[in-house]
């Protein structure tokens, strides 16, 4: 059987989210036909943490590690890291250099990907719709009146790269901009400020492979909350509702542009696309090339509602990344 490194953990506030989602995954895995281990990644210490067993360090010349006096080498590399370096292209790299295929999208996609602002700029060229926004680096002073003006309010503010809501903050006025800013650089050196579309939060998960194209059911989510942060992400604090109660005309624009976006950033593996129904207009927000796979996650909802196991998806995901592993 093939072994399977199952990557959680990272440099970033995603933390204990990761070692959920990778939880899930192990879970998950058919253990008919995959020897899964779960891998911990923290700064520079890499280990393999199986239950009941001492911690073993991963030589990192070929992300191996040695048991009993045996060597494992892993065939694959199935990334949960939310975050740094597990979705800015960093890992990516690393498994590029020792050619180990890995299940998300390569070096510059993830990189691309990660930067919100890198990647909206990108698919603008696609004519993809997407809000108004700014970039901010860290030391420029901001012109809050300019923002308004350009923006509107409300708007919101957020870690250029980053995820689960760390540091987001919807402003709704000048007066309280400086503050969220200020937020938004405790997770990241650069920040967007984002005019705010009001409409309906949508969201698709979806994978393709070799031969098949997986465009999962669409989850709308309400947010008990001002929108949809941490803890209506993992508290409770929101309605998903998955199929989302949309029209079939905005489920097919939803999947086509969905579609389109993959192939553009050339994606590969399963992603997870976030939009603002608005007027019959799309908008996109981001992609996620790591999504959250925890019990709460909403790929795992989508992938429920198709009729479908995450044992049968992860499989058909890993079986195709060993036949095409993409180096």
């Amino acid at each position: 059987m093939k072994n399977i490194a199952i990557i959680a953990g990272g440099n970033s506030s995603e933390y204990e989210i990761s070692l959920k989602s990778a939880n899930q995954i192990m879970s998950a895995v058919d253990r008919q036909k995959f020897n899964p281990f779960p891998v911990i990644i923290k700064g520079s210490k890499w280990t393999v943490k199986q239950d009941n067993k001492a911690e073993i360090d991963i030589d990192k010349n070929d992300f191996s590690f040695t048991e009993n006096g045996i060597k494992i080498n892993f065939d694959c590399a199935y990334v949960m890291i939310h975050g740094t370096p597990g979705e800015d292209g960093k890992l990516q790299g690393y498994f590029d250099m020792i050619q180990l295929p890995y299940s998300t999208c390569n070096v510059l996609t993830s990189a691309l990907s990660f930067n919100k602002y890198a990647c909206k700029s990108y698919l603008a060229t696609a004519g993809i719709c997407m809000p108004k926004g700014i970039q901010i680096l860290q030391g420029e002073k901001i012109d809050a009146d300019s923002i308004v003006r350009n923006l509107g309010l409300p708007v919101f503010v957020k870690p250029n790269e980053g995820g689960s809501s760390f540091g987001i903050s919807k402003v709704k006025s000048a007066n309280d901009l400086q503050a969220a800013v200020d937020e938004a650089f405790k997770e990241d050196k650069s920040v967007i400020v984002e005019e705010f579309i009001e409409g309906r939060e949508l969201t698709c998960g979806m994978m393709k492979t070799g031969d098949r194209e997986l465009l999962f059911p669409i989850t709308e989510i309400i947010s008990q909350n001002e929108f949809f942060d941490y803890d209506a992400k993992y508290n409770g604090q929101s309605q998903e509702i998955t199929p989302a109660n949309i029209s079939e005309e905005a489920a097919h624009l939803v999947h086509d542009v969905s579609s389109l976006i993959y192939d553009k950033m050339r994606c590969k593996g399963l992603v997870r696309i976030d939009y603002i129904y608005s007027r019959g207009k799309l908008y996109f927000l981001e992609i996620n090339i790591a999504p959250g796979m925890t019990a709460q996650s909403l790929v795992p909802q989508q992938i429920c509602a198709m009729g479908e196991t995450l044992t049968n998806i992860i499989t058909l995901q890993i079986e195709d990344l060993l036949k095409n592993s993409y180096l």
